[in-house]
């Protein structure tokens, strides 16, 4: 072998090193994007349930209030019957 078939040669290894290196890291990154895609999904679903459970304590204390108000009116109704 020649001195520039030699260098050549060297040269096209090192490239495929270099090859084989930005494949290994577009691997990696692929897999960052996939965990970065399912945090940004959960995230989403905790907003969502968070709006959710915001709606359902709002509408849980409206009932509360409505019970209560029916309570007060239960106990004025058996109150006057007791009188009258």
């Amino acid at each position: 072998m020649t001195m520039p078939e030699v260098i050549a040669t060297g040269a096209l290894v090192l490239m495929g090193g270099i090859l084989l290196l930005l494949l290994l890291q577009c691997v990696r990154l692929n897999e960052l994007w996939r965990v970065a895609q399912a945090c940004r999904e959960g995230a989403r679903w905790a907003r969502i349930w968070e709006m959710e459970n915001r709606e359902l304590r709002a509408a849980l204390r409206a009932e509360q209030v409505r019970v209560a108000a029916l309570r007060r009116r239960l106990q004025g109704a058996v109150v006057e019957a007791e009188e009258g």
